[in-house]
């Protein structure tokens, strides 16, 4: 729609309901509350954990938690389980801040790389082949069970939806209380430079369909499954 045609269009409303046109300059928008920061503020860390457990477990999600020392041993495990026979990594200076450099080195020859030299395609390729990616969260909402991700040259937005099983790795300090506050760091970020992306992805668990009988099932579209890991990184 044109300009003018929208101008016509929004004139022949406000005639039509008897009152003149709303001008956001001249009535800025205004919240009618103040749910979008007051939710679920003033809950410690740790009780944004236990909220977060319990929310994503709502929307199927297999959610652990461990320290740095035991992080190696519970992607170990979950490779073991999913039987991982073409992994996905991210190409991530994140990898050290987990103490997982030796894990990385180990694997990353066995494992397929989304790196930022291939081109689309490419990456996009090893993404359909992997059968289990394991990959980094910027934030964890305790709301909904929700992780954040934004798209970086070394985790494309196709890393997160195509391999079959999926696990996010996510500091317990990250753990936010809703989308708001994760949107706030995300602002910050972006304006000072340190963060340059082309969109953010809101994941929450697998899939879950539901037909006219009210028979759900989980994982129809994107990972069959996911698995969210909360370091302590306190």
């Amino acid at each position: 729609m044109g300009k003018a045609n929208r101008e016509a269009f929004l004139n022949h409303l406000a005639k039509k309901s008897g009152r003149p046109r709303h001008q956001l300059k001249d009535h800025p928008f205004k919240p009618i509350n103040d749910l979008p920061h007051t939710t679920l503020a003033g809950h410690s860390q740790d009780e944004l954990l236990d909220i977060a457990e319990k929310n994503s477990s709502a929307v199927h999600v297999d959610f652990r938690t461990t320290d740095k020392a035991g992080l190696a041993d519970v992607l170990n495990r979950f490779l073991d389980a999913k039987n991982a026979q073409h992994l996905l990594l991210p190409t991530s200076d994140k990898w050290s801040n987990f103490d997982l450099a030796n894990w990385f080195n180990d694997h990353q020859s066995k494992a397929m790389l989304w790196e930022p030299g291939a081109t689309r395609a490419e990456n996009l390729d090893r993404a359909e082949q992997a059968d289990a990616a394991i990959g980094f969260a910027d934030y964890l909402l305790a709301e909904s069970g929700t992780i954040t991700v934004a798209t970086t040259p070394g985790q494309g937005r196709a890393f997160n939806f195509l391999p079959q099983h999926y696990l996010s790795i996510i500091p317990k300090s990250h753990i936010v209380p809703r989308s708001t506050q994760a949107m706030d760091h995300y602002d910050a970020d972006i304006k000072s430079g340190k963060l340059k992306t082309s969109n953010i992805n809101f994941i929450t668990g697998p899939s879950n369909s539901g037909d006219i009988e009210m028979v759900l099932v989980v994982g129809v579209h994107g990972p069959l499954d996911m698995t969210y890991v909360v370091v302590n990184d306190l």
